[in-house]
């Protein structure tokens, strides 16, 4: 048998700063377990704060009840984002003698890609806009990362030489190459842009992430005019940027996974919402 409460206004202090939540009137039956903060039949808003470091988005309306409903996927596509993201910096800087990307495309067409897309619909259903772009925007981009390096396609074969059998040093591929990471790159930092009113863990990780596309169409352009020492040094500059890049995320995700397993451990992530106008980042569930 199903409970029934009012609506109430309360405050409570939340991080530092006084700020009013709302116990929203809910139905909560023998299935419905509230996520966290209690296991009445009254619904607690999560804190704006808790919500961003746990969905990396600011917190809205169209929210409701998913966060008490659903487990959250943010963490999920993390993981894959970060193994792919770790792995490719450390071949790239030749760890272990590591060299060449085939014999892990599983990871860039598989690992990564499955995790984010998986996570990318979980967050389209919860209704978390920024999380779920973010999500598609990597699975896309492993996907097609992956097979720019799977040998059996013989992407370079259009430009083969006599001197070049495989086209892969060939001006044209790695001229297009480029421009491709290029284009990424001016992706991947208009979503920087964005993060600015989430966290600072969160906005550090795509504008360094930024950078390192940048560096890395820096070194196929190298490489497309015979200046294999630049494209060395360019893509040892990209990939340490990356391998930056992966511990931020291990951080990140590491820090939502502990919150949710209720760790007795709170890792700062730099709220930066609170340098924003909160009209539109924290609104009353409906």
């Amino acid at each position: 048998m199903s409970k029934h409460t009012h609506g109430i206004s309360v405050v409570e202090a939340n991080y530092g700063s006084a700020s009013t939540h709302t116990l929203t009137p809910c139905h909560t039956g023998e299935g419905d377990v509230e996520k966290g903060f209690g296991r009445g039949g009254t619904t607690v808003s999560m804190p704006s704060e808790l919500f961003e470091k746990l969905y990396l988005t600011p917190k809205a309306s169209n929210t409701g009840n998913n966060t008490q409903r659903f487990a959250n996927p943010t963490p999920l596509g993390f993981i894959g984002f970060v193994i792919s993201t770790f792995t490719f910096s450390m071949i790239l800087l030749g760890f272990g003698g590591a060299s060449g990307l085939s014999p892990v495309v599983g990871i860039f067409l598989f690992t990564g890609p499955v995790l984010l897309f998986v996570a990318m619909i979980f967050e389209w259903v919860m209704g978390n806009f920024f999380p779920m772009m973010i999500m598609g925007l990597f699975t896309v981009f492993w996907l097609s990362f992956g097979l720019l390096n799977l040998p059996t396609l013989e992407l370079g074969l259009p430009f083969a030489t006599p001197d070049d059998p495989t086209g892969l040093s060939s001006q044209g591929y790695n001229a297009a190459v480029a421009l491709y990471l290029l284009v990424w790159g001016f992706a991947l930092f208009t979503f920087f842009i964005f993060t600015l009113q989430v966290n600072f863990v969160f906005a550090a990780l795509f504008f360094i992430v930024s950078i390192g596309a940048w560096l890395l169409s820096a070194a196929y352009f190298k490489v497309s005019n015979g200046d294999y020492a630049g494209a060395m040094l360019c893509q040892k500059a990209g990939a340490s940027l990356l391998f930056v890049d992966g511990i931020l995320g291990w951080y990140a995700c590491f820090g939502m996974m502990a919150a949710e397993m209720r760790l007795p451990l709170n890792l700062p992530f730099g709220d930066l919402s609170r340098f924003w106008s909160t009209n539109n980042a924290e609104t009353k569930s409906e």
